[in-house]
């Protein structure tokens, strides 16, 4: 595998997760694109540190995993308390929390 074929991956993974977060209304389908997107931020990362040289792209990658499990665990904890509250987990519904 290439450079440039694991750049085009990680462009078709991050594209998908945009259209994922920009289409969906459900809170863990937007989880999910966001959690898509940061996997392509860390192939990207890995891809760059292997096929260049040196440990820096695998160090960006392992501090992006660690970011990305706690935001998932802060977003997870937001949608289970916004479905005890309202008892649906549609984004538009969140509107309604700002007063």
């Amino acid at each position: 595998m290439t450079l440039s074929s694991c750049l085009v991956l990680a462009s078709a993974l991050f594209s998908i997760g945009i259209y994922g977060l920009l289409t969906r209304r459900q809170a863990i389908a937007v989880l999910l694109s966001v959690e898509l997107m940061a996997n392509a931020a860390n192939l990207v990362f890995a891809s760059f540190g292997h096929f260049r040289g040196g440990p820096t792209g695998q160090t960006f990658a392992l501090f992006a995993v660690a970011l990305t499990v706690a935001e998932v665990a802060v977003g997870l904890a937001l949608v289970i308390l916004f479905y005890r509250s309202h008892g649906d987990t549609q984004v538009d519904l969140a509107r309604e929390l700002r007063q």
